[in-house]
Order: C-alpha cells, then sequence, then structure tokens
C-alpha cells in the first residue's frame, strides 16, 4: 500500500513541473510536438527510474555516515554525506550518457529532433531533484526509492506530453498576437498547474 501511496503522490500530487517547476526548461522547448514530448519523456522516466535507487545505494553504502561499515568496522565514522551533490550528478550524467547512445542508434529521428535536450537531461533539475528528494525523505527501502522515481518520471511524461497535445491544437486556434509561443505556454502551465493542485485534497 506504501509503493501505490508513493507512485500516486510523485505523478499527481508532487508532479515535478506543476509543485516544483523543476526541468521547465526542455519542458517549454521540446513540448511543441507530441512525438518528441513522447521521446523526451520517456527518457526522462527512464532515467529517473534507474538514477534515484542508483543514488539510493549510493546514499545507503557508501555516503551516510558509517555507511561504509559493510567493508570494515574501521570506517564506522566516516561520514562522506558532503559527496552526495557530485556522487549523484556522476551518477545521473552516466545513466543519461547510456540513454543518450541508445537512443541516437535505435531512434537517430527522434535523437536529431530532442537536439541539445538529450543529453541536457544530465543537468535536468527534475532529475537531480529526484535524488535529493528521494535522500531528504530518507525512504526505507530500494523498492519505495524506485516506484518514487518512476511515478516522478511518469508524472513529468504526463505533463510534457499534455502540453504539447494543447499545443498541437492551438496552431489552429486565434491566439492574440502578443501571446503566441511562450506567451500562452506559460499560460498554459500555470492553469495545469492549478488544475493538478485539486489532487492535493486528495488523502492517501
Amino acid at each position: 500500500m506504501e509503493h501505490i501511496n508513493i507512485f500516486i503522490k510523485a505523478i499527481f500530487i508532487e508532479n515535478m513541473i506543476f509543485a516544483y517547476f523543476l526541468g521547465m526548461c526542455s519542458y517549454l522547448a521540446i513540448s511543441k510536438t507530441v512525438k518528441s514530448a513522447i521521446g523526451l519523456g520517456l527518457a526522462v522516466t527512464f532515467v529517473l527510474l534507474i538514477s534515484v535507487p542508483a543514488c539510493y545505494m549510493l546514499e545507503k553504502y557508501v555516503l551516510k555516515a558509517g555507511a561504509l561499515t559493510w567493508l570494515s568496522s574501521d570506517f564506522a565514522s566516516i561520514d562522506l554525506s558532503f559527496l552526495s551533490f557530485i556522487m549523484f550528478i556522476a551518477a545521473i550524467a552516466s545513466i543519461v550518457q547510456l540513454v543518450e547512445m541508445i537512443v541516437e542508434k535505435y531512434t537517430p529521428a527522434l535523437y536529431t529532433s530532442l537536439g541539445i535536450f538529450l543529453p541536457l537531461i544530465a543537468v535536468n533539475c527534475s532529475i537531480l531533484g529526484g535524488a535529493l528528494f528521494m535522500q531528504e525523505r530518507e525512504y526505507a527501502t530500494l523498492g519505495e526509492a524506485t516506484v518514487f522515481g518512476l511515478g516522478s518520471g511518469i508524472g513529468w511524461l504526463l505533463a510534457i506530453v499534455s502540453l504539447a497535445a494543447i499545443r498541437e491544437k492551438l496552431r489552429y486556434s486565434n491566439v492574440p498576437g502578443p501571446l503566441r509561443g511562450l506567451g500562452i505556454t506559460f499560460i498554459l502551465t500555470g492553469l495545469m498547474a492549478i488544475a493538478f493542485m485539486s489532487f492535493m485534497g486528495v488523502s492517501l
């Protein structure tokens, strides 16, 4: 039951885009077409699914105070938590590099359409945010951390695909000149964030 609660909260109540506005640069830039949005959303979901549990393992068995006792009792007093940021970023960058190679090899058209934003997943604040939220909330098990990573990724995917679908429809709408492009996109994002705020009243 706890895993379901974490999963639902990560998608709707604590959505990376609409609750924390993390990863906005690629969210706004790639949400012009549904196809590109799905591709980037799946890539972000995959990276979160792998990086959050990987960072959990780093935190539990390497970084936090006493984590190295599995090596020897002599290391019980060592605390490497000050290295969390750099270690998390290094793990995320490695996973993103793997994703980039896979996308380039198997879907070159998607790789071209995503452009610079695919390697920039490495510095996407929603990815690092997922790892840091996992650390802050002190999830008890690897399963909980993994479910949180998956839910966060699906929430981000849902947000960018929803915006992309609306933006495609807006091409046939009579949007006032000054609001065309990013203007109406920011308004849409704000309205969608307000809509997602309604899930905060759900008690899980």
